[in-house]
This record gives structure tokens, sequence and C-alpha cells, in this order.
């Protein structure tokens, strides 16, 4: 057995994050719809369907902000590899050497 991720099964049914945010969403998305339209038979107090019915519009602008902060949270403390751009660049003039060697000009 392999560690986890490499997509093994064995017996198991391995879901991707996709797969696992839909089903959450659709678990959600079908409660919501049961609790509004009445389908299974509640009565649900006036101050409870006021907070009810927003509540998707309520939970993407709390999605938005949050996939917002992490963006600019990871944009602000993205770390320079500079050991890996040294790297690249001696990587690049040894091409270019050997492009030249072949009779390549730049």
């Amino acid at each position: 057995s392999g560690p986890r991720g490499e997509g093994e099964t064995w017996g198991r049914v391995t879901m991707t994050k996709l797969a696992q945010w839909l089903w959450g969403l659709a678990i959600l998305g079908s409660t919501w719809v049961a609790l509004t339209t009445g389908a299974l038979g509640l009565e649900l107090p006036l101050s409870c369907q006021e907070v009810l019915w927003p509540l998707p519009a309520y939970l993407l602008v709390s999605a938005g902000c949050y996939a917002l902060g992490t963006v600019g949270y990871r944009v602000a403390t993205f770390h320079d590899c500079e050991d890996a751009a040294r790297e690249l660049q001696s990587q690049i003039q040894e091409a270019r050497a050997d492009l030249a060697r072949r009779g390549l000009r730049f």
C-alpha cells in the first residue's frame, strides 16, 4: 500500500476535493430547499425563515471574502527562492554555452 494521494483504492472509494465540495454543497442545498419549502413538514418561526431565505447569498459572500483573504495572504507571504533562481540561471548559462558550441548564435 502506497502513501495517501497516489490514487490507490484497495476497496475504498477515494474522492477528489472537488467531489467533496460538490457533495457538501448538494447536502447543504437540499437541506436549505427542504427547510424553505416546508418539504419536511416543519413550521419554522418567522424569525428563522427571515434568516434562512438569504442564507445562500450570505454564504456566497463569505466564501468570496475568504478566497480573497487567502489569496492576499499567500501573495503577501510568498517567499523568493534565491537558491533555485541561481541554479536556474546557471543551467541557462550551461544550455547557452552548449548551444553556442553547436553553432547557434544568440
